[in-house]
């Protein structure tokens, strides 16, 4: 048994083959899928996929990465965390990789997240991205150890991931701990304990060997899970079974 804590299947890579992905991720023994907001215009489409389908769940939140866009408020996160295939806010945090300049804008956007978080008492999907101190201190400042969440798609030091975990926060994992050239995050995989890991597609992008190159989806999550195995000597069942177990303890979702 397998969960993606992190996709975007409402994106239009997916428009054509919904009930198909839906069925591959039974195949594959992925049993349930957390599809992600990254922007107020698109999240209909989001939510309409965790009405659609009892085992997607949604996020409600505005990507670090997309500026010039409409602003979330406190209230307006609130407003969507309200309904009840919601499980968490974001995604949000700091990506100072893609864009330059003056960012303070990206971390009000980050504290307005956390402080909706706070008051509906749901966890957080964090990105970080060239950005791990900003984002640490922001956390600590604003409290968003109060709810806890997910480091999403984690790139950073097993230092940064201890910091995040002695705030009450996930590590998850994506394709990329599949790729040879990451030995350091590799490393971070095999450091982890696995009660405080989560394993993700981030589909439609990062898709895990062997399926390079493709269309990522949630069903290859299963290939994220066989290379943390093989990392920690382990069994991909083990993997499979506590990230699950950590998914839904975590976004408060029943089996």
């Amino acid at each position: 048994m397998f969960v993606d804590s992190h996709c975007h299947i409402n994106f239009s890579e997916f428009n054509d083959d919904i009930e198909a992905l839906i069925e591959r991720m039974s195949a594959a023994k992925v049993t349930h899928a957390m599809c992600i907001s990254v922007t107020y215009p698109e999240w209909p489409s989001v939510i309409a996929l965790a009405d659609r389908f009892d085992n997607i769940y949604a996020t409600a939140g505005v990507h670090p990465d997309y500026e010039d866009i409409e602003e979330p408020t406190v209230a307006s996160l609130l407003e969507r965390a309200a309904h009840p295939k919601v499980q968490a806010i974001g995604e949000t945090g700091l990506d100072y990789y893609r864009l330059t300049g003056d960012l303070s804008w990206q971390r009000e956007r980050f504290r307005t997240h956390i402080r909706a978080a706070r008051e509906c008492n749901k966890p957080l999907v964090i990105h970080t991205r060239n950005a791990s101190e900003d984002t640490l201190a922001i956390m600590r400042e604003e409290r968003a150890g109060d709810v806890g969440g997910v480091m999403h798609c984690f790139t950073e030091t097993l230092d940064v991931a201890e910091r995040a975990m002695e705030m009450g926060f996930h590590i998850s994992f994506s394709g990329i701990v599949s790729f040879k050239s990451a030995r350091d995050l590799q490393y971070v995989a095999k450091s982890v304990p696995l009660e405080r890991m989560l394993i993700e597609t981030d589909s439609p992008y990062l898709a895990p060997v062997p399926m390079r190159g493709k269309r990522n989806e949630p069903s290859y999550v299963a290939h994220v899970a066989q290379s943390i195995a093989q990392l920690r000597e382990d069994s991909v069942e083990t993997i499979g079974r506590v990230t699950s177990q950590n998914f839904f303890k975590l976004f408060s979702v029943t089996p």
